[in-house]
C-alpha cells in the first residue's frame, strides 16, 4: 500500500490487488509498535525516516492515525542482553537515535509500576511510537483511489505468469497485464513466486496477541522483555493494553488460529513485570502471521526476473518498515536505481547475519 501510494503521487496507472480486505493480511493482525531500536544501519536510517513519515499523516490524509511517541523500553535480564544494548546503542547513536542505557532504578521511572527484580539494564528511546494500522491503510487508500488508482478486494490471483508483459488471473476471471509487478502479499508471497519459478526464502509462521479493556493511562512506552519466557506490551492513547510474545518453539505455516495455552501464558509474563496488569479484563485474542527470512531482515529488491520486484519476509516488522520501504521502493521501480542503501534487503546476499532485536 505505501508503494502504491508513491507510486500514484507520481502519476503511475496501478492497480492493487487483495485477497481479501485492505489489512487482511499481517498489518491487520499487528500491534502497532514503531521503533528505531534495530542493529543494523539501513534498518535504523529507515526507521528514523518511517517515524517522521508517521508524523505527518495525520496532515496528509486529513484524520488521525492515532501517532503517539511513547517511546520504547527494552529490558536486559542478562549481561549478554545488556551487551548487545551496548553495542546497538553506540550504533543508534551514531545514526541520531535519541536512545539510552538506563539503570533499573532509572526504567522504574520511566513505568514506575515495573517490577525491576532480575533486571540489569535498559535501552530506552522516547522518540519510538506507535500508530493505529487501520486508519493508516485508509489514508493509503483515500490517496491512491484519488490519484485513480485502481482496488481488486476479495479477488485471490488464481493464476500468475511471464509472457511479454505479467499476466494476472483473479477470482473473478479478471485478467490483468502488468508491465511491472510488486508481490508484496506477506506469508502468501512465496506461493505465488512459484507460480512464476521463484524459490523464495520466506518462512511463515503464526504469533498472537491480545488487547485488554480500557483502563486509565499510567505507562507510556512499549515494555520489551527479551528473556526466552519474555513478552512485549503497551498501552495504546485509548486506555487498552495490547501485548503479545514469540513463540518457543515457533508454529510455522499459514495460521490464523488462537491457542488456549497463548493467554494464561501471556498474562502471567507480563504480570511478573508490571503485577497491576492482573486486573485488566481481556476484550480479545486473535492470530496471525510473520512471513520471516533466514536473518530477520525483509527482501525488498528486483527478483531474478526483470520488473518483478519483491518485498516481503518482514519478520514481524512491516508496519513499522512500511512507509519508508514503500517510498524508496516505488522510486527504484521507477528508475532502476536505489535512493538510498538498501543492499541489506537485497535478495541476493547471504542471509549470513542476524537482526539482534528480533
Amino acid at each position: 500500500m505505501a508503494t502504491a501510494f508513491y507510486l500514484s503521487q507520481k502519476g503511475i496507472k496501478l492497480a492493487v490487488i487483495e485477497r481479501k480486505y485492505i489489512a487482511s493480511g499481517s498489518t491487520g493482525r499487528c500491534i502497532g509498535g514503531i521503533r528505531q531500536q534495530f542493529s543494523t544501519p539501513t534498518a535504523i536510517r529507515l526507521m528514523k525516516e518511517n517515524v517522521t513519515l508517521f508524523s505527518q499523516m495525520e496532515e496528509e490524509f486529513g484524520f488521525t492515525v492515532e501517532f503517539h511517541q511513547g517511546g520504547y523500553l527494552l529490558l536486559a535480564h542478562s549481561l549478554e542482553m545488556k551487551e548487545i544494548f551496548k553495542s546497538n546503542i553506540e550504533l543508534q547513536q551514531k545514526e541520531g537515535v535519541n536512545v539510552s542505557l538506563l539503570t533499573p532504578k532509572e526504567a522504574k521511572e520511566v513505568v514506575p509500576d515495573l517490577d525491576i527484580e532480575g533486571l540489569l539494564a535498559a535501552a530506552f528511546c522516547a522518540d519510538d511510537a506507535q500508530a493505529f494500522p487501520f486508519p493508516v491503510l485508509k489514508g493509503y487508500k483515500n490517496k491512491i483511489e484519488q490519484n485513480k488508482g485502481d482496488f481488486y478486494l476479495y479477488n485471490p490471483v488464481i493464476t500468475f505468469e511471464k509472457k511479454k508483459n505479467f499476466l494476472l488471473t483473479l477470482e473473478n476471471s479478471t485478467v490483468l497485464e502488468a508491465e511491472k509487478v510488486l508481490l508484496s502479499a506477506g506469508p502468501w508471497t512465496a506461493e505465488l513466486g512459484k507460480q512464476v519459478g521463484l524459490d523464495l526464502p520466506l518462512f511463515p509462521e503464526r504469533h498472537e496477541a491480545m488487547i485488554t479493556e480500557r483502563i486509565p493511562k499510567f505507562f507510556e512506552p512499549m515494555v520489551v522483555d527479551y528473556r526466552k519466557d519474555g513478552c512485549y506490551f503497551h498501552q495504546l492513547i485509548s486506555g487498552q493494553v495490547i501485548g503479545c510474545y514469540t513463540p518457543v518453539p515457533n508454529v510455522p505455516g499459514i495460521r490464523e488460529d488462537a491457542s488456549f495455552e497463548f493467554l494464561p501464558r501471556l498474562a502471567k509474563r507480563m504480570m511478573r513485570l508490571v503485577p497491576c496488569l492482573g486486573k485488566a479484563a481481556i476484550l480479545r485474542h486473535w492470530a496471525g502471521c510473520y512471513t520471516m527470512t533466514p536473518d530477520g531482515n525483509p527482501i525488498v529488491d528486483e527478483s531474478g526476473i526483470e520488473n518483478l520486484y519483491i518485498a516481503s519476509g518482514m519478520s514481524g516488522h512491516g508496519f513499522m518498515f512500511g512507509p519508508a520501504i514503500g517510498k524508496h521502493l516505488a522510486n527504484f521501480m521507477l528508475t532502476s536505481k536505489w535512493d538510498t542503501d538498501f543492499a541489506e534487503f537485497s535478495i541476493n546476499r547471504a542471509f549470513e547475519g542476524k537482526e539482534a532485536l528480533k
